[in-house]
């Protein structure tokens, strides 16, 4: 590897927040260098452990520490030795470097990096999940923008859309309309804030014009009571989903979102008072506790109305339990879908060969549509 692709990984991984062990495996790979003292704004407590690591390694080595490690060091140790505090602080920004190769089917070939500043949690498992990064929504974002052609000009909806990287790059391949929808509140709150901080419109009264192709509309949209009348509305090109299959109780309220979606007859027919440009009279209230009224009133006003021949959904999701994904199976089958494993036909290209807590080769990538 060349030095100057060596030391992009090292601070990619770095900026990305990775494992201390994975950056200082870049460290060691690119190896001659010099460590800066301008580091920038990071997440404190991740740096005090890097900047442990680091000592450590170069004391092991029986090689200097700079001074002003240590005097750095030190000031964590004194700044975050109230546990309570580092405790609450469970958000931080990491910035995702997309990587292209020379040779990647990306839609600018002069553009060799994309870079992502995500807000996000980094406790996985208590609580805040739908604000984490999760690897099948990284496998998601390298398959579209691997595959560009496929999702230009299209209207894409994604269920449980979580920190809003699918959609970021959706918008970033030219996506005619961009849905973005998940069921809890908070995560749909650091959605926007990520769609912002990217430059990108999520205001639900601006309006979406085929000229402004980086505005967003995100949706308060739980799977349990999205009614049927609703998603009729939204008529997507393409549907996506990144790690959605998971929780057995949650599957029937999944696939039944994802049949009316997917259904050509139902979803090229148009609701009265509802459509391109169209009003909702007080006769046609769809609202159904959920927060469906609005949905329908965001969709019509941003014109999101053309009707598509052959919808088509892709979902890429780690299969962590046999029996929770062969009941997905069966709930597709019984609603006459099709879903066929692209896994080994359709793989995108690597755009994170950095990050070496992600693990590609544990990722499905499944394609639904209507039988």
């Amino acid at each position: 590897m060349e030095k100057q692709t060596a030391s992009l990984h090292l601070v990619s991984a770095f900026l990305a927040m990775e494992l201390t062990d994975c950056v200082m495996s870049h460290a060691r790979s690119l190896g001659g260098g010099s460590v800066t003292m301008d580091i920038g704004k990071c997440h404190a407590p991740y740096l005090k452990n890097f900047l442990k690591k680091l000592i450590l390694e170069i004391e092991s080595n029986h090689d200097d520490v700079l001074d002003e490690l240590y005097e750095l060091y030190s000031e964590f140790m004194i700044s975050l030795k109230d546990d309570n505090a580092v405790k609450g602080n469970v958000r931080a920004l990491k910035y995702i470097y997309f990587l292209f190769p020379d040779d990647a089917n990306c839609e600018d070939a002069m553009v060799r990096k994309m870079v992502v500043p995500l807000h996000c949690s980094l406790n996985m498992l208590e609580g805040d999940t739908g604000c984490s990064i999760w690897p099948a929504s990284l496998f998601l974002s390298e398959f579209i923008l691997s595959f560009p052609d496929m999702f230009s000009s299209k209207t894409c909806f994604e269920v449980g859309s979580g920190v809003g990287l699918v959609g970021i790059c959706l918008s970033h391949v030219k996506a005619s309309k961009v849905i973005l929808s998940d069921g809890d509140l908070l995560t749909l709150s650091n959605m926007k804030l990520n769609l912002k901080m990217n430059q990108m419109s999520t205001e639900d009264d601006e309006p979406v014009t085929s000229e402004c192709l980086d505005s967003v509309k995100c949706l308060h949209l739980p799977w349990e009571c999205a009614s049927e009348s609703i998603l009729q509305v939204l008529k997507p090109d393409i549907i996506l989903g990144a790690d959605v299959i998971y929780d057995p109780l949650c599957l029937p309220h999944l696939v039944r979102v994802l049949s009316i979606l997917l259904d050509k007859t139902k979803s090229s027919s148009r609701l009265p008072g509802v459509g391109c440009g169209g009003a909702i009279g007080s006769s046609h209230d769809y609202s159904d506790g959920c927060g469906s009224h609005d949905v329908v009133a965001a969709c019509n006003s941003a014109g999101y109305a053309g009707p598509t021949e052959h919808p088509m959904a892709y979902f890429s999701s780690v299969i962590r339990n046999a029996n929770t994904f062969d009941h997905f199976l069966a709930l597709v089958d019984k609603e006459n879908l099709a879903i066929t494993d692209l896994t080994g036909t359709l793989q995108p290209a690597s755009l994170l060969p950095y990050m070496q807590s992600y693990d590609r080769l544990s990722m499905r990538l499944l394609k639904l549509s209507s039988k």
